[in-house]
C-alpha cells in the first residue's frame, strides 16, 4: 500500500557519535578489568595480523574472557546504564521531535523518528536511558546458551554492513526475519531517503555517508571539540564531500549542531507539506530465494 511518507528520520551512529567513547570502554572493558587502550590494540593485531574483521575481533576477544560468558545479554543491558554521552543526549530526541507540533505539520501527520545503527552491542543500548527515545536499535549481538550466558556472536554489523540498515529504516522493515531485498516502490517506502539524516564521525560512516548521498538522503558529521584529531577526520570528510555539514559533538539546544539539525528538519518538513499528494496502488515483489 502507499505510504504516507510523512515521517522524517534522523539515523545516529553511536561510538564517537552519540558517546565520546566507545560504548564498551564506559560498560564491558572496565567488567573485566580490561583498560581500553590494551583491548583496542590487540584488536588491532588481529585485524592487521591476520585480517579478522575489526568487530569479529572484538567479539572473539571478549568471548575468550570467562567472566564475559557467565554474563547474559540481560547483564549488558543493566551496564547500558554506565553509558557516556555528549551534552544534550537523550534530551536532544525530545527536543528534534517537538519541532514539528505547529500547526502546518499535524495537519499532514509529520513526525519524527529517531534510530541507531552501531557496530557496537545492541543489548548495552537498549538497557541505556536513550532507549525511551529511539524507534530502534540495530548493533552487534550475542546468542545465550541454554544456561542463558553469552557464547556465540548472533550478529556482527560492520561498517560496510550498517548500509543494510538504512533501507530497513527507509522500507519500514524492523523485523530482521524481512529481506531487505524485498523490492518496494518508491511509493511504498516508509521512510523515502529525502527525509532521513544521517550523524556520524568519521570514516567508518563512510559507507553510510555515501549511500545516504546517492539516494539523495542528508548527512552530518559530528567531532569531540576536545580532539584535534576528531576535528580533523571531519574536515576530511567535508573536504571529501562525504558529508554536507559538521558540527561539535554538543546537542545541546542552541548549539551550532542543535541549529544544523532543526535547520534541516524543518526543510524536510516543508518539503513533506508541499509534496502530500496521494499514491498509486502497488505491490512488493519479493527478492529471489536460494
Amino acid at each position: 500500500m502507499p505510504q504516507p511518507q510523512n515521517i522524517i528520520g534522523i539515523v545516529y551512529d553511536f561510538d564517537k557519535t552519540l558517546s565520546p567513547h566507545s560504548m564498551h570502554d564506559d560498560t564491558v572493558l572496565p567488567f573485566l578489568g580490561r583498560t581500553p587502550a590494551d583491548f583496542w590494540e590487540e584488536t588491532d593485531r588481529l585485524v592487521d595480523d591476520t585480517t579478522y574483521e575489526a568487530e569479529l575481533a572484538w567479539m572473539r576477544l571478549l568471548l575468550e574472557h570467562e567472566g564475559f560468558r557467565n554474563l547474559s545479554n540481560q547483564d549488558l543491558r543493566h551496564m547500558g546504564m554506565s553509558l557516556v554521552f555528549y551534552p544534550g543526549v537523550p534530551q536532544v530526541f525530545d527536543e528534534l521531535s517537538a519541532l514539528v507540533d505547529q500547526p502546518k505539520y499535524r495537519e499532514h501527520g509529520v513526525t519524527v523518528e529517531h534510530y541507531i545503527i552501531t557496530s557496537g552491542l545492541r543489548e548495552i543500548i537498549e538497557g541505556s536511558n536513550i532507549r525511551p527515545f529511539v524507534k530502534a536499535i540495530f548493533g552487534s549481538e550475542f546468542a545465550e546458551d541454554a544456561a542463558g550466558k553469552l557464547y556465540f556472536p548472533k550478529r556482527a554489523i560492520s561498517h560496510t554492513q550498517k548500509t543494510q540498515y538504512l533501507f530497513r529504516v527507509n522500507k519500514g522493515y524492523m523485523d530482521l526475519r524481512k529481506d531487505v531485498n524485498d523490492h518496494v516502490p518508491h511509493e511504498e517506502h516508509r521512510i523515502p531517503f529525502a527525509n532521513m539524516v544521517y550523524i556520524g564521525d568519521g570514516p567508518t560512516d563512510v559507507p553510510c555517508f555515501a549511500v545516504m548521498t546517492q539516494m539523495e538522503g542528508h548527512t552530518l558529521a559530528v567531532y569531540d571539540p576536545e580532539e584535534h584529531h576528531s576535528f580533523q577526520k571531519c574536515m576530511d570528510l567535508r573536504r571529501a564531500d562525504r558529508v554536507e555539514e559538521i558540527a561539535p559533538a554538543n546537542y545541546q539546544r542552541g548549539t551550532h549542531l542543535w541549529r544544523l539539525l532543526e535547520y534541516r528538519i524543518l526543510e524536510i518538513a516543508d518539503d513533506i507539506v508541499e509534496r502530500r499528494k496521494g499514491n498509486p496502488e502497488s505491490n512488493i515483489i519479493p527478492a529471489p530465494r536460494f
